[in-house]
């Protein structure tokens, strides 16, 4: 499918016309492909990284054009692994933007296209990579929220094991973070590259310092689900010593009681609580009065 609006913002029926254009190309057919390679001169190497699925993100200044490629979320706001990509063919009185479907980030801009600050290509590409960034802080947003509650139900269900949830959300994270390196050296790329005005090197600039600080937003939830493992595995530390130590003073409480069941269950022919009529009641109280003793001991050590 193509179609094509003035950097106006007035939609057009797109002849071939390479002036003053947007054309948006996506899921193109061969014939469309050839329609394309017709009016506007195509770089084939960047022809081959659009048409390529699972492309990664990249910028090249090629003598025909600039071009750009970003690799982001579909979904963010639901945080899973589905990603899109919008690829830029940047020419100096025209846009082309191509894929193998329409991305978030194309659709708002492709909205936004008429207005003072997005009527050159130059202008279009930044809005692109600007709205693309707002996706990774989008995605950044819905993971905190499942840190924060993953963080919840470590200190509320300590009998739970969350580590495979620790595991999938750093997966992701680690994902997250590789997609949003990669498009900030994109847009280094590109700004380095392309030709453009000061104040479009300066747009690009901040598309760059966006993917920057959206990747080390995502570094720093990375990081804090490794500290909330080890916290986890601190606080199962924790319980294991306290269940040691309840047993380990259950146990000393028995051990001076094992000890005099064994004396006096020693079949000498002269012991003398043997012969005595208070000698079974001398046993239940040494037992009771030591037991006791001890039991009170640890409970007042916080052991018990």
């Amino acid at each position: 499918m193509i179609r094509a609006r003035t950097l106006e913002g007035q939609d057009l029926d797109w002849q071939g016309q390479t002036r003053g254009v947007w054309v948006d190309a996506q899921g193109v057919t061969p014939d469309e492909l050839a329609r394309l390679r017709s009016a506007f001169r195509l770089n084939p190497l960047a022809v081959e990284d659009v048409l390529e699925r699972g492309h990664w993100s990249r910028a090249e200044a090629y003598p025909e054009h600039a071009f750009i490629t970003v690799r982001s979320y579909a979904r963010p706001e639901e945080a899973d692994e589905f990603t899109e990509r919008v690829s830029v063919f940047l020419f100096p009185e025209a846009v082309l933007t191509m894929g193998h479907g329409p991305t978030c980030a194309l659709e708002q801009v492709w909205a936004l296209l008429g207005r003072e600050t997005v009527n050159t290509p130059p202008e279009v590409a930044y809005e692109l990579l600007d709205h693309t960034a707002d996706t990774f802080f989008t995605l950044a947003d819905t993971l905190e929220t499942r840190v924060d509650e993953l963080e919840e139900r470590v200190f509320t269900h300590v009998r739970e094991n969350p580590i495979a949830d620790v595991f999938d959300l750093k997966h992701l994270l680690a994902h997250a973070r590789r997609l949003a390196s990669d498009a900030r050296e994109a847009a280094i790329l590109l700004a380095r590259h392309a030709d453009g005005t000061p104040a479009d090197l300066v747009r690009y600039r901040d598309a760059q310092d966006s993917f920057a600080r959206a990747a080390g937003r995502l570094d720093t939830l990375r990081d804090h689900l490794t500290s909330l493992l080890d916290l986890h595995l601190n606080l199962q530390s924790q319980r294991m010593n306290e269940v040691m130590r309840t047993l380990t003073a259950v146990s000393v409480v028995f051990l001076p009681l094992t000890f005099l069941a064994g004396v006096w269950g020693m079949n000498f022919e002269h012991m003398p609580e043997l012969t005595q009529p208070w000698g079974y009641a001398l046993a239940w109280s040494s037992f009771l009065l030591i037991g006791g003793l001890l039991a009170a001991y640890f409970k007042r050590r916080g052991w018990w």
